[in-house]
């Protein structure tokens, strides 16, 4: 790697490589490729081949599935994770699209190589990943339920809170249009919300960055969803310190 392994790009600022004894991590560094994650960038695509695994270090990405309708996010993946799971799974193409929601950076490997590397070590990658893939289970079945049973105000409230953990920072960009996506509601209705938590001083936003002012009332807006992933990602890969932040 480029950058040196206290810069921001060190992988043991995404929580999976942290994870991992520290000759793993030095023998998968020079397969790890630094990169922006910019907003709108697409990692892949429905029905066509994944050519890279991604580990984000600081960022959020979506992953969305496209129906007939408007596009609905079933998933997100931060540092606590990997973007490219089927790769690990032996599946074939995806069926849904990967896209930075909000910008940040992240280390790439191509995907023949991630398989390779699965293959040789000694099976401490595959048990880090075989949790990640659980963390996934559990967030894809609340957010299915949290978008049928619960209110929009929590369900934003609830993605608000769990941007703010990956990116390690109570400020970020967000537009209205990619939140009324993720949340698959108007924008009238994100507008509406956004308001209403700003005027019980949860937030702020201005010009497309969103302050988190009060994180503990703001989760009191949010459902018990927000807790249970959180406490889901925490278990398996508690949180790092990354000294390139």
């Amino acid at each position: 790697m480029t950058n040196g392994a206290t810069g921001p790009y060190d992988p043991r600022g995404n929580r999976l490589l942290a994870a991992l004894p520290e000759a793993e991590r030095r023998r998968l560094e020079p397969h790890l490729e630094p990169v922006e994650l910019n907003s709108g960038d697409v990692l892949y695509r429905p029905g066509e081949p994944i050519d890279a695994v991604w580990f984000p270090v600081l960022g959020v990405i979506s992953i969305v599935a496209e129906l007939d309708g408007p596009a609905v996010e079933v998933a997100t993946v931060g540092d606590e994770g990997m973007v490219g799971l089927s790769v690990f799974l032996g599946a074939g193409s995806p069926t849904e699209r990967a896209v930075c929601q909000v910008p940040g950076r992240g280390l790439r490997m191509e995907a023949d190589r991630f398989r390779h590397e699965i293959a040789v070590l000694d099976g401490r990658l595959q048990q880090i990943l075989q949790r990640f893939t659980q963390t996934m289970f559990t967030q894809l079945a609340r957010n299915a339920a949290c978008n049928r049973s619960h209110r929009t105000r929590q369900r934003c409230a609830r993605w608000l809170l769990m941007t703010g953990d990956r990116m390690h920072s109570d400020r970020f960009p967000l537009t209205q249009r990619f939140l009324a996506q993720m949340l698959a509601v108007r924008r009238s209705s994100v507008s509406e919300v956004a308001g209403a938590l700003a005027e019980d001083g949860c937030i702020s936003y201005s010009r497309g960055i969103i302050t988190l002012l009060d994180r503990e009332r703001l989760e009191a807006n949010a459902c018990g969803c927000y807790r249970v992933i959180r406490e889901t990602i925490d278990a398996p890969f508690p949180s790092v310190t990354d000294p390139g932040r």
